[in-house]
């Protein structure tokens, strides 16, 4: 069965390189899943892989790049690094490190994980990623769970990432982000976009208007995140549901839906904090 779907859009970052608006997400995949779930959905039409140094799957996410039959170049990659390497230094080793496992000689996107405020040592270890970039080991550099407070530290030194992944869904809209990340030109990008579990999938909202355009909740969810111009990466190892979350592009939301998923925003007391969590 031949599943491929078009390729996704891109966005331009800042420094004008062009990235995916959708691609894959690796958490929580081992290096077997990832190996074959990456390879299967480059087939399928992803180019854009989203993994972590914390998720453990880098050296299944680079043997699925390799075995996928699509050139590196074609691909864009994001990984990120844990709050040990927050120095100057220790992002380069971090970068090196991620490399080796992932059997590749540059990566798209390096973003710090977290900020981890308590050791107070990410504008340091942001600075370090200026510095790969500038050494071309690296095309765009970003943050990842920088709430404004820690922004403004960097754009206090004039540092501007080219991109801050955030948890960012219709009940987490994260409205002060996205208007600073708006003004600094800054490209949003979301993690988890389909919530934790199936109470978005199955929000009586969200079905209504899936229902509405003979679509799934998924794609009704992340064509909420792709119109309002976010970058977004949705985890699947299944084909059909890979193939699914990439056929967003053909139909769009009114405004009375988009507003009616806007309204679907409310309090989490368990969200991940990036003040006290971290890693």
């Amino acid at each position: 069965m031949n599943m491929k779907v078009a390729l996704a859009p891109t966005v331009k970052l800042a420094n004008g390189v062009d990235m995916p608006q959708l691609g894959l997400g690796t958490w929580p995949m081992n290096d077997a899943e990832a190996a074959v779930g990456v390879a299967q959905a480059i087939r399928i039409g992803y180019r854009l892989i989203d993994t972590a140094e914390n998720y453990e799957n880098e050296r299944g996410v680079g043997e699925g790049i390799r075995n996928s039959g699509v050139p590196r170049s074609e691909i864009f990659l994001t990984t990120k690094f844990n709050r040990k390497w927050h120095s100057i230094e220790g992002a380069r080793s971090a970068c090196e490190a991620s490399l080796e496992r992932l059997g590749l000689d540059y990566i798209d996107l390096l973003l710090v994980h977290w900020p981890n405020p308590d050791q107070d040592r990410y504008v340091e270890a942001y600075q370090g990623l200026v510095k790969l970039l500038e050494a071309g080991v690296v095309r765009a550099i970003g943050t990842s769970n920088f709430k404004p407070a820690h922004l403004q530290r960097l754009f206090d030194l004039g540092l501007v990432p080219h991109l801050n992944q955030i948890q960012l869904d219709p009940y987490h809209r994260r409205d002060d982000l996205v208007a600073i990340h708006r003004v600094k030109g800054i490209v949003t990008e979301s993690w988890r976009p389909l919530g934790c579990g199936n109470a978005m999938l199955q929000d009586p909202v969200v079905t209504a208007i899936a229902q509405n355009h003979g679509r799934t909740p998924a794609q009704v969810l992340l064509r909420w995140q792709v119109q309002q111009g976010f970058v977004t990466t949705p985890k699947s190892a299944d084909p059909v549901r890979q193939a699914q979350n990439l056929n967003i592009f053909d139909f769009s939301l009114g405004a009375d839906e988009m507003a009616a998923l806007d309204g679907l925003d409310r309090p989490d007391p368990t969200m991940f904090d990036a003040d006290s969590f971290g890693h």
